[in-house]
């Protein structure tokens, strides 16, 4: 059976669905419905309906959703409830203080190691993750099952690099360099642009004046 093709505008979604029932959960919240799930998350209740109902529903009328199911369940949709190893390229400010937040490991996402081309960075280690030389890349990659890398290098080198890691196998890339990385179909690129998002807030505060 072909697979539901789900929009991007839901996949978005998903993330924050999880988060807010995981806030639910923390408060002991057993059940709610769409509609008081509506409130807390400023998305219609008609909305959620119909994200949710992409993936078979979980709810039932007039009894609402089970906050710890449906938490796990989307957890599932998400690929949470596996272990995903994962390396960073670059470890300058922003690789280290990515390295540096042990909640990736709650939700599944394993460091397992920093690689740089700096030789005075290469031996540091970073929360107990070590520093390694780009030149033992593609070995690691082969002896470790890795999922994800994640980019925190600059523009002018991550195209390079991105294509390299498509050689090697890589297939999903988190990618904060300031540049599009133009990978064949089967490569995911999560593209996280900080000065594009500060310019969206930017934006919003001109438009007041």
């Amino acid at each position: 059976m072909q697979q539901k093709q789900i929009s991007a505008a839901v996949i978005k979604r998903l993330p924050r669905y999880y988060r807010y029932l995981s806030e639910l959960q923390e408060e002991n919240v057993e059940r709610i419905s769409s509609d008081e799930l509506s409130k807390r998350m400023g998305v219609t209740a008609s909305q959620i309906r119909q994200d949710l109902n992409n993936f078979g529903g979980f709810g039932q009328q007039g009894y609402g959703y089970n906050v710890e199911y449906l938490k796990n369940e989307i957890g599932k949709i998400l690929g949470l409830d596996k272990i995903h190893n994962m390396i960073i390229i670059g470890g300058g400010n922003l690789g280290k203080a990515l390295a540096g937040y042990a909640n990736f490991e709650n939700q599944g996402f394993v460091i397992k190691g920093i690689f740089d081309c700096n030789p005075e960075l290469v031996g540091r280690k970073v929360r107990d993750i070590k520093i390694m030389s780009m030149g033992v890349l593609e070995n690691f990659l082969k002896e470790n099952q890795i999922a994800i890398v994640v980019l925190t290098i600059p523009k002018d080198q991550a195209v390079q690099v991105a294509q390299e890691l498509y050689g090697y196998g890589v297939r999903a890339i988190w990618n904060f360099a300031h540049v599009d990385l133009n990978l064949p179909e089967d490569a995911f690129v999560e593209n996280v642009h900080l000065s594009e998002s500060l310019m969206q807030l930017s934006y919003r505060l001109n438009s007041r004046q």
